[in-house]
C-alpha cells in the first residue's frame, strides 16, 4: 500500500509487566487457596508444595515458550510489524485487509482486499476432498491386514513405512514419480493407453488432486489407529450377527462401522487439522504455483511472516486459522452425538 496505517507504538515493558503480574496474580491465587482447602480438610503436609514444585520446570517453559509467544502473537495481529522497526499498534487493520472488501473503480464491483487470502482458503478446502479418500484408503488396509496370514507383520510394516520416510525425501521421490515426460505414473498410464497423460504438478487443473494423490501414500500411518479399532471389536458380536443371518456386508455395515465411529470421528478432526497445515509439500514440490494453485493458506501464511516480513498479517492469518480450525472442530463433536457410539452405549 502507498500509505500504510500507522499508529502508537506498543509499549512492550508494560505488556511484559503485565503478564508477569499475571502470573504471579494466578501463582498467589493457587496458593491462597491449596492453603484454604489444607485447613478445611485438614492434613499437616503441604503436598500441593511439592507437585508444584515437580511441575515447575514444564509450567516454566510453558509460560516463556508456549504461552507468552501466544500473547505476543495475539498481540502482533492487531500491530504493524516487520521485525526491523518498532510495531505500532493499528487495530483490526490487519484483518479488515485480509477479509475485508473494496470497491474497485476500474472494474466497478466490489473486490477483496487480499485475494490471495481467498484463493488460499479455496485451496485449503478442495484439499479435504483427501480426508474421506485417506479414510476409506486406510480403513481398506487396515481389514486387509487384519486376517490371519502367514507374514502379516511383514506386510503391515511394508505398509507403515511410507509413514516414516522423511517428508524431504517423499516429496522428491513424488516429483520424478509425477514427471510429465520421464514419471513413473504417466509412463503407466500410457501403457494402459492413455495418450496424453496429465502434466500433474505443472497443470493448475491437476496440482492439487496430485498432492491428494500423494497423501494416499502415506495411509499406512492411520492404518495403525484402524487396527486398534478393529482389534477392539468382540468377536462374540460377529458371531451374533452371523447367527442371526448377517452376511459380510452386513456384518461390517452393523457391527464393524458402528464401534469404529470413536476411530472414524478422530480421524476427520485430525485429518481436517491437517488439511489446514499443509506447506511443506507446496513449498517444496510446487513453490505455490502453478497459477497460485497450491498456494495454501498456510503457504501464505509463511509467505507473509518470514518472505514479505508482514509479521502483523501473519499473527492475524494464525487467528484466524484458529477460529476456524475450532469452530469445524467443535461442529465435529457437536454432531458426533448423532451418529458416533461408544462401547458403553
Amino acid at each position: 500500500m502507498l500509505h500504510p496505517p500507522t499508529g502508537p507504538v506498543v509499549p512492550w515493558h508494560g505488556v511484559i509487566g503485565a503478564y508477569v503480574a499475571a502470573i504471579l496474580a494466578i501463582a498467589i491465587g493457587l496458593v491462597v487457596t491449596q492453603e484454604r482447602r489444607r485447613r478445611l480438610f485438614g492434613g499437616r503436609r503441604r503436598s500441593w508444595f511439592e507437585g508444584f514444585l515437580c511441575a515447575s520446570p514444564w509450567l516454566t517453559g510453558f509460560l516463556v515458550f508456549g504461552a507468552g509467544p501466544i500473547v505476543f502473537s495475539m498481540i502482533i495481529s492487531f500491530c504493524k510489524y516487520d521485525i526491523l522497526t518498532p510495531a505500532q499498534f493499528i487495530g483490526a487493520g490487519n484483518y479488515v485487509n485480509l477479509i475485508g472488501r473494496h470497491y474497485d473503480n476500474v472494474t466497478k464491483e466490489m473486490t477483496a482486499n487480499d485475494p490471495l487470502f481467498w484463493k488460499g482458503l479455496a485451496n485449503t478446502a478442495f484439499m479435504i476432498i483427501g480426508v474421506p479418500l485417506g479414510i476409506v484408503a486406510g480403513l481398506a488396509l487396515a481389514l486387509l491386514l487384519d486376517t490371519q496370514v502367514r507374514g502379516l507383520h511383514v506386510y503391515r510394516t511394508i505398509y507403515y513405512l511410507p509413514a516414516i520416510v522423511p517428508a524431504v525425501a517423499s516429496f522428491l521421490l513424488w516429483l520424478w514419480i509425477f514427471s510429465p515426460s520421464t514419471g513413473l505414473l504417466n509412463q503407466a498410464l500410457r501403457v494402459i493407453g492413455v495418450s496424453d497423460p496429465p502434466n500433474w504438478l505443472q497443470d493448475p487443473s491437476w496440482s492439487k488432486p496430485a498432492l491428494i494423490i500423494m497423501g494416499l501414500w502415506g495411509v499406512g500411518g492411520g492404518m495403525i489407529i484402524w487396527l486398534a479399532g478393529l482389534k477392539d471389536i468382540p468377536e462374540s458380536l460377529y458371531e451374533a450377527a452371523a447367527i442371526d443371518g448377517a452376511n459380510r456386508l452386513q456384518r461390517f455395515l452393523h457391527v464393524t462401522l458402528p464401534l469404529l465411529s470413536p476411530y472414524i470421528l478422530f480421524n476427520m478432526i485430525m485429518g481436517l487439522i491437517h488439511v489446514f497445515q499443509i506447506f511443506e509439500s507446496a513449498f517444496i514440490m510446487t513453490d505455490g504455483g502453478p497459477a497460485d494453485s497450491t498456494r495454501f493458506y498456510a503457504f501464505k501464511l509463511f509467505m507473509e511472516a518470514f518472505r514479505y516480513l508482514n509479521m502483523g498479517t501473519a499473527s492475524a492469518m494464525a487467528w484466524i486459522l484458529f477460529a476456524v480450525v475450532l469452530l469445524i472442530t467443535l461442529f465435529q463433536l457437536w454432531l458426533s452425538k448423532k451418529w458416533v457410539h461408544y462401547g458403553r452405549d
